[in-house]
C-alpha cells in the first residue's frame, strides 16, 4: 500500500485525538509507521481515541496546543518526523458564530505554527496541510468546485479555512522554493463521516445519539445538500498525497510543483445527498430512529457545496471508491457495534480499514 512509504517512517500528527485524527493514527501505525500525535484531550464524550485506547496503538501521543508554539517546536524537533499531517483545528461551523477568536487562532495561527516549527525541523520532507471544502468562496452552484477558484467562505469556519488556504501558498512561495526544503501541499475534503465520531452538531452523530436516546432525529435543512464521504476516503488522498511528496522531495522543480499545491478529495458524484435522504438512510440501516423537520437555524448554512476532483484523478491517480449508501452503512454498522457491545472496536475498525484497502485499485501497482 501507498508504494510501502510509510514503514518505519516517522510520521507527526496533529489532532489524532479527534475523529479523523484517530482513523488516520490507526492507518498509519497500520503501515508500519512510527506515529507521534500531538493534539487537545478530545472534546466529546465518548471519544474514538479513548474508546480505542489510540494513545497505546501509536508510538507517542502528546497532550499539547498547537498555538503553544515553543511546546509544539520542541515536541517536533525531537521526535524528527519525516512526514507532518497537520489535522488539528476547530472543525464546527456552527462552534465558530460563537468562538470565532478561538477558531481564528487555532486554524489561522496554530497552522502556520505546525508549518513553522516543520520547516525549522531538518528531518522533515513533506508536509500535508488538511483544510476543508468550505474553504471556496460558495456561490451554491450547481457543480463542482476546482482547486484554483477564489476562496472565502461565509462564516468564521469557512473563512478561518479559506485563510490557511492563501498563508499556505504564500508560506510555500516565501520559505520552501530553496532546495531540498520540504515538500508541502493542502488537502480538501468534503463532509466526511464514519463510526467514532461524536462532534455536535454534524449530521450522522446527531442521527445516531437520537436512536440510542430514543428521541426524535431534528433536521434543520433537509433540503440541503451536501457531498458525503467515509473517513478512509479522504484518508486515502492525504496518504497518496504524503506518498507523492516523500518521493518528491529531492526531485526538480517542475515535479516539485505538479504535487506541491492544493487538491480536493470528494466523493463519487452519486454520494451527494440531501441531509434527508442520509437522516432517513441512517434510520433505514439501523433499524429505528424518526426524523422530524425542526426549526431552521437563525445562523447562515449553505444550502449546496461539491467538490470538482479531476485534479486528483489525473495528477495523483486518486478516485473515490464507496458509494453513498457502502458509506453511510460502514458507519452505522460502526455505531451499532459500539452501542451493542458485540464487537472489540479496535479489531472491527482495523477490518474496515483492511476491507477498504482491498477494495480500492488505484495504489497497488
Amino acid at each position: 500500500m501507498f508504494n510501502n512509504i510509510y514503514k518505519n517512517k516517522k510520521v507527526f500528527l496533529t489532532g489524532h485525538t479527534g475523529f479523523k485524527g484517530s482513523w488516520l493514527a490507526l492507518w498509519l501505525a497500520k503501515l508500519g509507521a512510527e506515529v507521534c500525535g500531538y493534539s487537545l484531550n478530545p472534546n466529546t464524550e465518548p471519544s474514538m481515541f479513548k474508546e480505542l485506547e489510540i494513545d497505546k496503538k501509536i508510538t507517542k501521543s502528546i497532550i499539547g496546543d498547537i498555538l503553544e508554539y515553543e511546546n509544539l517546536a520542541q515536541n517536533i524537533k525531537e521526535f524528527m518526523p519525516d512526514v507532518v499531517f497537520h489535522l488539528a483545528a476547530q472543525p464546527i461551523v456552527r462552534l465558530s458564530y460563537a468562538e470565532p477568536i478561538l477558531t481564528y487562532k487555532t486554524n489561522v495561527i496554530g497552522s502556520l505554527n505546525v508549518l513553522e516549527a516543520s520547516r525549522n525541523c531538518t528531518s522533515v520532507k513533506a508536509f500535508i496541510n488538511v483544510t476543508t471544502d468550505k474553504c471556496y468562496e460558495n456561490k451554491e452552484i450547481n457543480r463542482g468546485y476546482k482547486e484554483d477558484e477564489p476562496m472565502g467562505g461565509y462564516d468564521m469556519y469557512s473563512s478561518s479555512k479559506g485563510c490557511v488556504e492563501i498563508m499556505s501558498s504564500s508560506f510555500r512561495r516565501s520559505f520552501l522554493q530553496k532546495e531540498n526544503s520540504m515538500a508541502m501541499a493542502t488537502a480538501r475534503a468534503g463532509n466526511v463521516i464514519g463510526g467514532g465520531d461524536w462532534a455536535q452538531d454534524r449530521l450522522i452523530p446527531d442521527c445516531i445519539r437520537g436512536i440510542n436516546e430514543g428521541k426524535d432525529i431534528e433536521i434543520r435543512n433537509p433540503i440541503a445538500v451536501r457531498p458525503w464521504q467515509h473517513v478512509l476516503e479522504p484518508l486515502s488522498g492525504y496518504l497518496l498525497l504524503g506518498q507523492k511528496l516523500l518521493e518528491c522531495y529531492s526531485a526538480q522543480d517542475e515535479l516539485r510543483k505538479k504535487f506541491c499545491q492544493g487538491f480536493n478529495f470528494g466523493p463519487k458524484e452519486d454520494s451527494v445527498l440531501t441531509v434527508a435522504e442520509v437522516s432517513d438512510m441512517v434510520c433505514d440501516f439501523y433499524g429505528k430512529g424518526k426524523v422530524v423537520v425542526g426549526q431552521k437555524s437563525s445562523l447562515h448554512e449553505a444550502g449546496l457545496l461539491m467538490l470538482n476532483i479531476e485534479k486528483a484523478k489525473e495528477v495523483l491517480g486518486w478516485t473515490p471508491t464507496l458509494k453513498a449508501k457502502e458509506a453511510i452503512l460502514n458507519t452505522v454498522n460502526w455505531y451499532k457495534h459500539f452501542y451493542n457491545k458485540d464487537a472489540d472496536m479496535n479489531d472491527y475498525t482495523i477490518r474496515q480499514i483492511t476491507e477498504y484497502e482491498e477494495k480500492i485499485g488505484w495504489n497497488k501497482n
